[in-house]
């Protein structure tokens, strides 16, 4: 298996972001910043890279604190 390779900058880091709507999202750090307060109401992160962000967001459907998309 080969490593991905992510488009952003590892420095960066992978975030996700939960919508009023339930939601998560995976976004970069550049992303977050982004965002405005209103549209996010909890963040997790950051994550080394975005394999581990989508392991993550994973893990927090399946504890029922974010909705699947």
């Amino acid at each position: 298996m080969t490593a991905s390779t992510d488009s952003s900058p590892a420095s960066d880091g992978w975030h996700i972001a939960k919508a009023q709507s339930g939601q998560c999202q995976i976004v970069t750090a550049a992303e977050l910043a982004n965002l405005a307060e209103s549209d996010k109401q909890e963040t997790w992160g950051p994550f080394a890279n975005q394999g581990e962000a989508v392991a993550r967001r994973v893990g927090l459907i399946r504890a029922g604190k974010c909705q699947p998309s």
